[in-house]
């Protein structure tokens, strides 16, 4: 008996992998958050295939009916948003599933950090500037460690991407300040990344509170901030792969 974890991707349809699409064809059940997963990814479905939207359900009830149909012999499908690995609450589903003796499978998708940059034509890691990507969120209603705060760990000066914190750009803009970034710091929202309503505000973390309060974001927004981010970078910033003068494994540079 299995189940499996699907990543769904950011949003659109055809960002799903194709895995994940062969799944999604095969299921007999499908559960997934109707809040936050493309409805599009539906069409890949049997005619026939069960929909459970889980969005109005608790854990247990969420848990309880995949057990009770991959016990009856049927292929399910957990269709998570973005990459079930990240902010997908995939332990303690796998653990209550476990305990009834049911394996899972996970299949990656495309996070949203990832599709944000790609809309936003922005590289996260940046030679000589920062090699090194925060994925993190803003401490709202649910805590957060209390070594991982935010101001502590905006100390790092890379790129950081935070999920789940369009409503604390105040919590967000103080912290970077208090860890020593200038309010001329480069950042970029992305509203819905890959929707067709997708939006993209770029900021600075100086006017992040009042550029996202103007265009009315407040769910469904990834936040990249960072130098990384900057599109006035000089030509001290290229990469070693692609120079001339450097020797690797498979050219000889040259003077």
């Amino acid at each position: 008996m299995k189940i499996y974890i699907v990543g769904a991707g950011p949003g659109a349809s055809d960002l799903i992998t194709v895995r994940g699409m062969k799944l999604l064809q095969q299921a007999d059940v499908i559960f997934y958050t109707d809040s936050l997963v493309n409805e599009e990814l539906l069409t890949y479905a049997k005619t026939e295939a069960r929909i459970f939207r889980t969005s109005g359900m608790h854990l247990q009830q969420i848990v309880s009916l995949m057990c009770e149909e991959v016990k009856k012999g049927h292929v399910v499908v957990r269709l998570h948003t973005g990459d079930p690995s990240i902010y997908g609450a995939t332990l303690e589903q796998i653990a209550l599933l476990k305990k009834e003796g049911i394996d899972v499978e996970i299949v990656p998708g495309v996070s949203s950090a990832f599709a944000a940059a790609a809309a936003a034509q922005v590289e996260l890691t940046v030679p000589n500037l920062t090699q090194t990507v925060i994925f993190t969120r803003a401490e709202g209603r649910t805590p957060v460690p209390e070594k991982e705060q935010l101001a502590s760990l905006a100390k790092h000066h890379c790129t950081i991407a935070l999920f789940l914190s369009a409503t604390l750009t105040k919590k967000i803009t103080a912290a970077l300040l208090e860890a020593g970034w200038s309010d001329r710091t480069p950042v970029v929202v992305v509203y819905k990344a890959t929707w067709p309503d997708e939006k993209i505000v770029r900021t600075t973390v100086g006017m992040l509170h009042e550029d996202m309060q103007r265009h009315g974001i407040r769910q469904h927004a990834l936040i990249l901030a960072g130098w990384a981010l900057s599109n006035e970078l000089d030509e001290s910033y290229r990469s070693k792969l692609y120079d001339e003068t450097f020797t690797h494994g498979y050219r000889k540079g040259g003077k």
